[in-house]
């Protein structure tokens, strides 16, 4: 296993702070090692598993749903109701040029909306960073307007639990709440496969990009960013 840190660089996520990742390559992982890794707060980009290792901020904390004791609230009923038309379709990870458009036109949406840094991907750079990776473990759902890709959810899938890893979608799309429309649809898969948890990366409760995690109640937090050769813990937090 090859393993870095990264030096320290401005946070994306506060400002004000200064963020720093620990990044692994491990070719030999398997679901049974990744759910190990999931445990202990690590979140996975193609063959990048990654984790915070800040030195003066603890502020981004691993969250997981309590996937069969999360009831289905008046608001998410609506946006269900609101996306009933929408076509969804799970398949292993890929690529396509309607995948690297769609990818393209939302962070070009976001920058604007948003003020995110600008990107976007070529159809070689969206394979490595979403569809590379270790076998039986990266998925995604599509979802259809019609005959129109209108999101893409990328979802890792380990022994006993699902990971949302990103989601991108078409800007028209955004007045229904396609974001909460994808993560309902990915803890109710969760609970017909009687999968516990849902890993939903990272909570930080003073950026409003992430903030919204904390909607999915109830859920665990993870208490430290611990070694593999130790156990961690997570704490409850009720509705």
């Amino acid at each position: 296993m090859l393993r870095i840190v990264e030096r320290p660089r401005p946070c994306s996520y506060l400002p004000r702070e200064r963020a720093s990742l620990e990044i692994t390559f491990d070719p030999r992982v398997t679901p049974e090692s990744y759910g190990e890794l999931l445990r202990r707060g690590y979140r996975r980009f193609g063959w990048q598993l990654f984790r915070p290792v800040c030195q003066s901020c603890s502020a981004c904390v691993s969250i997981r749903v309590l996937v069969n004791e999360y009831k289905l609230s008046a608001g998410d009923r609506r946006v269900l109701r609101q996306n009933q038309n929408i076509r969804c379709e799970l398949a292993p990870a890929s690529v396509s040029p309607q995948h690297v458009d769609l990818y393209n036109r939302y962070q070009a949406f976001m920058h604007v909306e948003r003020g995110w840094a600008l990107q976007s991907h070529s159809a070689a750079s969206y394979f490595e960073g979403f569809v590379a990776g270790p076998d039986r473990i990266g998925w995604e759902w599509r979802y259809f307007d019609g005959e129109k890709l209108v999101g893409v959810s990328l979802m890792d899938t380990a022994p006993g639990a699902i990971s949302l890893v990103y989601f991108f979608y078409d800007p028209a799309w955004r007045r229904h709440s396609p974001g909460r429309f994808s993560i309902l649809n990915q803890l109710l898969f969760a609970r017909r496969q009687d999968l516990p948890y849902a890993y939903l990366g990272y909570w930080v409760d003073e950026c409003p990009s992430l903030s919204y995690k904390s909607r999915y109640r109830p859920f665990e937090t993870l208490d430290s960013y611990v070694s593999l050769a130790q156990e961690p813990s997570w704490s409850r937090h009720q509705p």
